[in-house]
């Protein structure tokens, strides 16, 4: 038996996120089942390292599945890749140990949100950023966002789950950047909450333009309550950026 770790990147605009869902609705993982169902002519579950939903981006989602075919490594890749839609591309295949499992052996997770921030809305980037017209000033937002560091009770940042979960989560990193029209919002964190990072985000957008005061986001941390966070920012700005392992 052998244990084949993918790493995968994709544009998620035509998708309903990564997980199978019901057969109407077509998602990363299932247009990936059919895929190696295709080339090793049996039923594969893959398990991914978390999931993302719709209209979300990967530019290095982690897989694994186990199988007992032969097939060499390079093969499997050129094979997937031959077979998968242009929005799907495998860009690493490895063999990995039996005791390898994408979700639970990660260590944390790093997603980047993407704003283009200036007066005209995009043409060729839409499907990939969200477009803010407004100013936004990053010192403040960079500030307010400090105190999201650490290990924390994100509930204030958790969208309606179906499954009732402990908020608890540790933020390593969260970085702020600016490149002419485009600014980054890059969080590490060891795992996310439903639409954790779309909430931040959307908060940090409010703080920004002042909508928000300065220290609201410690305020809406301590509340533990959703409904006085900022908004939840749409999701074609949102990609996954790495997976550590």
């Amino acid at each position: 038996m052998r244990n084949i770790k993918l790493t995968i990147e994709y544009a998620g605009t035509n998708y309903a996120g990564w997980q199978v869902q019901n057969k109407k609705y077509r998602t990363v993982q299932e247009t990936l089942e059919k895929a190696l169902q295709k080339i090793l002519q049996k039923r594969v579950k893959i398990i991914g390292s978390g999931r993302t939903d719709a209209g979300v981006h990967a530019k290095a989602q982690v897989a694994n599945f186990k199988t007992d075919s032969s097939i060499a490594i390079e093969k499997l890749q050129k094979a997937l890749n031959a077979v998968l839609p242009d929005d799907i591309s495998v860009i690493k295949t490895e063999e990995a140990g039996l005791d390898f499992h994408s979700r639970f052996s990660d260590k944390s997770k790093v997603y980047r949100y993407t704003i283009l921030n200036r007066p005209s809305r995009p043409a060729i980037l839409r499907d990939t950023v969200y477009f803010f017209p407004y100013p936004l000033n990053l010192k403040l937002m960079r500030k307010d966002a400090r105190v999201l560091l650490g290990r924390h009770n994100f509930k204030s940042f958790q969208a309606a789950d179906k499954k009732e979960r402990d908020a608890t989560r540790t933020i390593k990193n969260l970085k702020i950047t600016r490149d002419k029209d485009f600014i980054y919002i890059d969080i590490e964190a060891d795992g996310f909450l439903y639409n954790m990072v779309r909430n931040i985000v959307g908060t940090i957008i409010e703080i920004g333009r002042g909508k928000l005061a300065q220290g609201s986001t410690k305020k809406i941390l301590l509340a533990r309550n959703r409904k006085f966070a900022g908004p939840t920012v749409p999701a074609q700005g949102l990609c996954l950026l790495e997976v550590k392992y």
